[in-house]
């Protein structure tokens, strides 16, 4: 693990404007720099790089952070890789902090089993280059499927010999643990090889790694199954892999569009012909897990499938999934008798893009269109037809798309509007209740409500929220916290602001930013500072989220302001101004929650029978008019009465 000094070296080191350059063409405006949002296809820059700030924002999707954190986001790093390469970067010597034996044992474990794979995949690549057998069978199986040497070497395709152990006992020489081989499938319970006598797929994880093989038989025979496959393991999750996403994640930002195959062959094809930004979800339905894996890239799947019944059968399988995630999805039948691989090696690349994009069908008029040449005339049918379309269209959860799709499909089925929007309304409705008896049955069994509370969330539920001001509270303690309120009490922001709150914390109406304010108040507590880089480098990525949009700006100062020389003459700049800004905050945040309590004693009155009681209560609230007037004076606001 690397040591927490070395951390905040690094955290310390790292200039956002230097390794955002490495992936974005930036230009200067004004105090900050601004280029094209890698996250997300536009022609106009929102993309806002702030030297000062140190921390990126993209204004139009929302994505950015900090020097690691774009890291992160952009190669899909974890912490840790993202630190190294900020190390690496800035030639910082990184120090390794000892870590727990349990520690140990499991980072060990998992880089072990990377280790025995990598051996593995090492060993398959030279009995396919360098062994008779392995060039006469595997690599002129891969020839003849059109790959080049350099495209076979790039992808780690390899041969398994037809032998009970050479794998085995060749690991178990160089010392490889033949506990972690059998863990890992490469050996079975009986020390013989898994894979045997067939042509080597590596699969790849996010960063390049290898995590699982497929092994495909180039016997004829029908008991043979043609592809065998790695178990799951600590490192490999089928479900949560798509093959060749290692390779193709640039390319699938780049265009803002993921292909879709189903085979490894057609991942290879289509990557040597100069398509990228293409995965293969290796011939199973897709899974929650592997679309979100698409969506970290891109809202957009194109989905290609062979041109015969099977094929068309798969296209709609289980691809209600992707809708409920809000993609945008086409489909693409090949001619008959082709698949990807196939085909773009009969035409060529260009006119394969050709024909995929005039040929991509939206999903829902694909299935639509589908079901109705089944349909035919017959009514019975045509009704499972409208059930099928709106199961569909309701696991769309943007309304305004959803809309959309009911109009043109209503067109299509040659169906009033009404009855297709009535239906899927049943259907949401469904879900609803569904999901509410869900929750219902997760949560546990709370205790009937006291008199007392039932009072208090009838009175809250009265006024409205004071969510705005208590971000407000938020806004301060996290992009001002570290600077200094008061120099002769050496107070800082976040102490100022804190202690003035500290009695009305627990009446925060968000429990989020009152989290937010507790750890501050903690923190204050144990006499440490509260900076800016605390919150943006926060281990909660809601917080450090928080932290960015609360840093970030899409407004700046005119550049000509300083070439002119015009600055603020009776105070400083407002983004400096904590003591100012932190006063005014205050007072707006106690006004708000002064009114609140007029309002519940103002209710308390009317609702009180006792003459002596009511007394006592029109006092409290002749002092709460008092505090308020006060304070909307100070701060010269309005207080309707």
């Amino acid at each position: 693990m690397i040591d927490q000094n070395t951390v905040q070296e690094i955290l310390e080191t790292a200039k956002i404007e230097d390794v955002v350059g490495d992936f974005v063409s930036l230009k200067r405006r004004g105090v900050n720099l601004i280029g094209l949002c890698p996250f997300h296809h536009e022609k106009t820059p929102s993309f806002t790089v702030s030297p000062a700030k140190n921390i990126c924002k993209c204004f139009g999707c929302g994505k950015g952070g900090t020097p690691v954190g774009f890291l992160m986001e952009h190669e899909n790093f974890t912490f840790p890789e993202a630190l190294r390469y900020l190390a690496g970067k800035y030639g910082i010597t990184i120090k390794e902090k000892e870590l727990t034996v349990e520690e140990r044992m499991e980072k060990q474990t998992q880089e072990s089993l990377y280790l025995v794979n990598q051996y593995a995949m090492e060993f398959y690549e030279k009995q396919l280059f360098e062994t008779s057998t392995g060039k006469s069978v595997g690599l002129s199986y891969f020839k003849e499927r059109g790959f080049r040497e350099a495209t076979i070497k790039k992808f780690n395709l390899g041969f398994a010999p037809n032998a009970k152990d050479a794998l085995t006992s060749n690991a178990v020489q160089n010392k490889y643990s033949i506990d972690l081989m059998r863990q890992l499938g490469l050996t079975t319970k009986y020390d013989s090889d898994f894979f045997r006598d067939r042509v080597m797929f590596t699969i790849h994880n996010l960063s390049g790694k290898p995590i699982a093989f497929a092994g495909r038989t180039l016997r004829k025979e029908k008991k043979i199954p043609k592809y065998i496959n790695s178990p799951e393991t600590e490192i490999y999750v089928k479900n949560k892999v798509l093959y060749g996403i290692y390779f193709a994640k640039q390319p699938i930002r780049k265009v803002d569009e993921c292909i879709l195959v189903e085979g490894y062959t057609d991942v290879i094809s289509l990557h040597q012909s100069g398509i990228e930004n293409v995965v293969a979800s290796s011939g199973t339905s897709l899974t929650t897990g592997q679309i979100q894996l698409i969506k970290r890239y891109t809202p957009n799947i194109k989905i290609l499938y062979d041109g015969d019944a099977a094929g068309i059968k798969a296209a709609v399988r289980g691809l209600d999934l992707v809708l409920e995630q809000d993609m945008n999805v086409k489909v693409v039948m090949l001619p008959d008798g082709e698949d990807p691989d196939s085909y773009v090696q009969s035409v060529g690349t260009t006119k394969f893009k050709e024909y995929i994009n005039e040929q991509a069908q939206d999903f829902i008029f694909f299935k639509t269109n589908l079901l109705i040449e089944e349909a035919a005339n017959d009514p019975i049918k045509k009704t499972l037809l409208i059930k099928d379309i709106v199961a569909s269209i309701a696991k769309i959860p943007d309304p305004i798309k959803r809309s959309l799709y009911i109009k043109q499909c209503a067109d299509l089925m040659q169906l009033e509007e009404g009855i297709l929007t009535q239906e899927i309304n049943k259907v949401l409705a469904s879900t609803l209740t569904r999901s509410k008896l869900k929750r219902d049955r997760q949560l546990p069994q709370e205790k009937p409500a006291s008199p007392l509370r039932v009072v208090k969330e009838e009175e809250k539920s009265a006024t409205s929220t004071d969510e705005f001001q208590e971000k407000d509270i938020v806004r301060l303690i996290v992009t001002g916290g570290e600077a200094i309120f008061d120099e002769e009490e050496n107070m800082s922001v976040a102490e100022f602001v804190v202690s003035s709150i500290q009695d009305v914390i627990d009446d925060f109406d968000n429990p989020f930013y009152q989290s937010v304010v507790k750890e501050a108040l903690d923190l204050l507590l144990q006499g440490q500072a509260l900076s800016n880089s605390f919150f943006l480098h926060h281990s909660n990525p809601k917080i450090s989220q928080l932290a960015i949009n609360l840093t970030s700006s899409p407004f700046e100062y005119s550049p000509g302001w300083e070439e002119r020389d015009i600055f603020l003459r009776t105070q400083k700049m407002p983004d400096l101004n904590f003591t100012e800004d932190s006063i005014q905050g205050i007072k707006r945040f106690k006004l708000r929650k002064v009114i609140r309590m007029c309002t519940s004693n103002q209710q308390r009155i009317q609702q009180e029978k006792d003459g002596e009681k009511q007394m006592m209560l029109l006092q409290v609230q002749q002092k709460l008019i008092k505090m308020r007037n006060d304070l909307a004076k100070e701060l010269n606001t309005v207080v309707l009465r």
